[in-house]
């Protein structure tokens, strides 16, 4: 079975099979190589493997045969030519930042980002010399304003974390390479099932696998997804020096996720528009996001750029953030974390959580308001999920 096969299968048959490797035994199950290092069998072999006449793996800080089983799987639904597995999603995004910039460059990155993501553009660049501006998302204008001869990356989460603001990919994506810019989009609340960034024009795709592709709470991971040249070139070398990697367990769990994606999002995805067609409806729900409904802001850009909604959505209780805390209180299905994409139903306080850190100043300007909850849909019953809400808004 080859690899060019292999391209050409559905994402469904994708995730069960592509980029698996067995060992002389002949397993079902991808193996689990928790090995730290490997063996050579003379001296000349471990010389041809370190200076690369003869491939293979030296180190699991470089690569690891669970862990690429990983990158080829995700790369294949991707539709990527490379991709490098990291610790974490935010380690995938210092990793894409990092490798894209070096000091007297400058970024341009929307402000709807993760509280992390923030930090990194705000605070973590420019200790290294790297300016950053942050814009609207939504306006295309700011974007282009932004932009200087030394910009090298422009950086968006679409959909954004926790507005489900929706960006035009394409649209910023011919900004950036009007002066030789890489732009380097999250993906995580689309998914790659529901929205391509590579085939949009983005150069560089992040994922925290942690969410949805592990989907069921057990590990961290991520990984970051681009041309092989610019993989090999900037990326595994600040892999193999500064020791990001994936671990061969994570690897393991996420491949094991991976199988049952399509499944798991399909149901949480139908389950959130279902909900939210029900909080729409909500006397005490003054504001409802769902990139989904026609009533979404961005909606005729996510019907462009998505082929589904998301398991995700954002709504606004009347009274702020007591009533929005009383609400999280009085759920019982509805388990109250930061995390998202995941087997079960969590909800989150973002300007006491996610957002925290970035201020009251910047949460208002982000319209992340006292009484905002994010909602990430899991694989509960929609009718229990609903009866649980409006249970719990009753509280308000």
């Amino acid at each position: 079975m080859t690899n060019d096969t292999q391209k050409t299968w559905r994402p469904a048959t994708q995730l069960v099979h592509g980029g698996t490797t067995r060992s002389q035994h002949g397993e079902t199950s991808e193996a689990m190589f928790l090995t730290q290092g490997f063996v050579y069998d003379s001296a000349e072999a471990a010389e041809s493997r370190f200076n690369g006449e003869n491939p293979g793996f030296v180190y699991s800080r470089y690569a690891n045969p669970t862990v690429s089983m990983f990158e080829d799987r995700i790369k294949m639904l991707e539709g990527a030519e490379a991709a490098r597995a990291t610790a974490s999603g935010m380690a995938a995004v210092n990793l894409a930042l990092m490798a894209s910039v070096k000091a007297g460059d400058h970024v341009v990155a929307a402000k709807a980002l993760f509280g992390s993501c923030r930090y990194i553009c705000e605070t973590l660049l420019p200790r290294f010399g790297v300016e950053s501006t942050l814009v609207d998302g939504t306006d295309i204008e700011q974007w282009k304003a932004a932009i200087r001869p030394n910009t090298k990356a422009l950086f968006l989460e679409s959909p954004t974390n926790p507005t489900l603001e929706i960006i035009d990919i394409a649209a910023v994506a011919e900004i950036a390479h009007s002066v030789g810019a890489r732009l380097i989009v999250d993906n995580v609340f689309a998914t790659p099932l529901f929205q391509s960034p590579l085939a949009l024009g983005a150069d560089v795709v992040v994922y925290s696998a942690t969410k949805h592709i592990d989907g069921q709470g057990r590990c961290l991971g991520g990984v970051v997804l681009s041309d092989e040249k610019w993989i090999v070139d900037e990326v595994m070398p600040f892999v193999k020096h500064t020791g990001p990697h994936m671990s061969p367990f994570s690897a393991w769990v996420l491949l094991k996720g991976l199988e049952t994606l399509p499944l798991r999002v399909a149901q949480q995805t139908s389950s959130a528009a279902k909900i939210a067609d029900f909080l729409a409806g909500q006397s005490n729900v003054t504001r409802l996001i769902y990139p989904g409904r026609n009533d979404h802001p961005q909606a005729e850009i996510a019907k462009k750029q998505m082929t589904g909604g998301s398991t995700m959505l954002a709504f606004e209780v009347a009274g702020g953030k007591e009533a929005a805390f009383r609400v999280l209180n009085a759920l019982e299905i509805v388990k109250i974390s930061n995390n998202l994409g995941d087997a079960k139903s969590l909800i989150t306080h973002p300007a006491t959580t996610t957002h925290q850190s970035i201020g009251e100043e910047a949460r208002a300007e982000l319209d992340i308001s006292g009484g905002l909850l994010r909602l990430s849909v899991g694989l509960e019953d929609a009718d229990d999920l609903i009866e649980d809400i409006a249970k719990a808004l009753k509280a308000v």
